[in-house]
């Protein structure tokens, strides 16, 4: 191996290294507010590595991993995205009780399995991948042991990760079986015009795996109780970071090994499309969660991104990574105002908790607004602009029914976001919960996500040009 190889792997080592100084800071003292701000500083130096790491990639990191401009953009955008979470979590555990310092810990090995997977081109490291992020979610999910519901969801996460791995082992030893090789690029040269039985098989209970960390349906059953029994920080870092990396990986598995060729894998992904995007926006329509509501509208989103990676071209990588960006910041400023509401004898979870929000906190309020206008795709915010190159990318591949299907379930769920939205600005209940001091931290995290949805709303040419860059080499 190179040093400009060990370079290209720098993030990587970054985020690693960061988990063992975490972790004996925390065997040495103590200290919540110390064992954050390593955890952030680890995070930083991975980002400013990734970003000088760009000048030197593509690089292919022995056969287990290929640094591209395409992983390093998936790698920055999971790190921020870790380091909010990071942010998030210190103003939410503040109200607690527990032992603070090791989620930041798990928090990192999470980062790292998903660093590791927007860079895999090897079914071994992504797999190797996938377990460090499952085996820290489980612990990330759980982490309130005092509470039943998140204990509940930590359980219900564990024993279905652990049945997806299973049937995604399974697929990867079926693909090895009929084609002799483990890498995804190699996977391109076995035809698939006469649908062998064995590596179609394999390419299934692959996709069942990827299907179940995205939360699409029919793997979907997870996701609302997860949400809803973590902590609203952990919550965001499972919708965000974590998906993130897994359509990542989606996209180079496929487009790499060429399996979108085949008609029946095609009609597969389609079908989990439309009824991810049916599933997602109606059950949603009955929830009075907003936690809930948020796991069920997570599950239309990622049915919106699969119409855009049908297309299969590099106009639809680059539509689902805008959206990707649009979704990743928009969930982060709704999970940061319900982690702001939130006590510590409960999560703000409740549709009445929101109800006359603005008379009481117009600011907050107002941010939540944004966040929920995006998710709907109003615009002038970042998530019209996602929908809309969803939109292109699917006409481009003249995926119609797919996209009619989008339009048509886009505004069901204008329903249930509004239905919040009309909520913040009810009048309050007589005796409201007081809603605590925000804290200088949390107050500028969420500025700054409000801000980043309508500046990339009115004026995406900056992201847009670097997501050309960075998916450009992705075919």
């Amino acid at each position: 191996m190179s040093t400009r190889d060990l370079f290209a792997l720098l993030p990587l080592l970054l985020i690693a290294a960061s988990a063992v100084v975490v972790m004996l800071a925390i065997a040495l003292k103590r200290d919540p507010g110390l064992a954050a701000g390593l955890t952030l500083a680890g995070l930083t130096a991975a980002f400013l590595s990734a970003c000088a790491a760009a000048p030197i990639v593509p690089r292919q990191v022995t056969s287990l991993m290929l640094v591209d401009k395409y992983a390093l953009f998936y790698m920055g955008l999971i790190i921020a995205s870790a380091a909010v979470a990071v942010l998030l979590a210190y103003q939410y555990f503040e109200k607690h009780d527990e032992q603070r310092e090791e989620l930041y810990l798990l928090l990192l090995l999470a980062t790292l399995g998903c660093a590791v997977l927007v860079a895999s081109s090897h079914f071994v490291s992504f797999l190797l991948g996938l377990e460090v992020l499952s085996v820290s979610l489980y612990g990330m999910v759980a982490y309130l042991t005092g509470r039943r519901p998140a204990l509940e969801a930590g359980i219900k996460y564990l024993i279905l990760a652990s049945a997806s791995a299973a049937f995604l082992l399974f697929g990867m030893a079926l693909i090895y079986a009929a084609t002799g090789t483990m890498e995804f690029s190699n996977l391109r040269e076995v035809s698939l015009s006469g649908s062998p039985f064995i590596l179609l098989s394999g390419i299934a209970l692959t996709l069942t795996g990827i299907g179940f960390k995205l939360g699409v349906v029919p793997f979907h059953l997870w996701t609302p109780d997860v949400y809803q029994g973590a902590s609203p920080p952990v919550a965001a870092f499972v919708a965000t970071t974590s998906k993130s990396a897994m359509v990542a990986l989606l996209l180079r598995y496929f487009y790499l090994s060429g399996a979108l060729r085949n008609h029946a894998v095609f009609l597969v992904v389609a079908t989990i499309a439309v009824l991810s995007m049916c599933a997602g926006n109606f059950l949603a329509l009955r929830q009075t969660n907003v936690k809930r509501i948020l796991a069920y509208s997570s599950i239309a989103h990622f049915g919106y991104i699969l119409v855009a990676f049908l297309a299969g071209s590099t106009m639809a990588a680059g539509a689902v990574a805008f959206y990707l960006v649009g979704y990743t910041v928009t969930i982060l400023a709704a999970f940061g105002v319900v982690t702001i509401l939130s006590n510590s004898g409960q999560d703000a979870e409740d549709l009445e908790d929101y109800r006359g929000l603005f008379w009481r906190r117009p600011a907050i309020a107002g941010i939540f607004t944004v966040a929920l206008l995006s998710l709907a795709g109003i615009p002038a915010t970042l998530g019209f602009l996602g929908k809309f190159y969803i939109l292109a990318a699917g006409a481009n591949a003249a995926a119609w029914p797919l996209i009619v299907i989008l339009v048509v379930t886009s505004v069901a769920g204008l329903f249930y976001y509004l239905r919040i939205v009309v909520a913040l600005f009810s009048d309050p209940p007589e005796h409201a919960a007081p809603v605590e001091v925000l804290s200088r931290g949390g107050a500028l995290v969420l500025a700054a996500l409000a801000i980043l949805l309508l500046w990339l709303g009115v004026y995406p040419i900056p992201l847009l040009d670097l997501i050309r860059t960075s998916v450009a080499g992705l075919n």
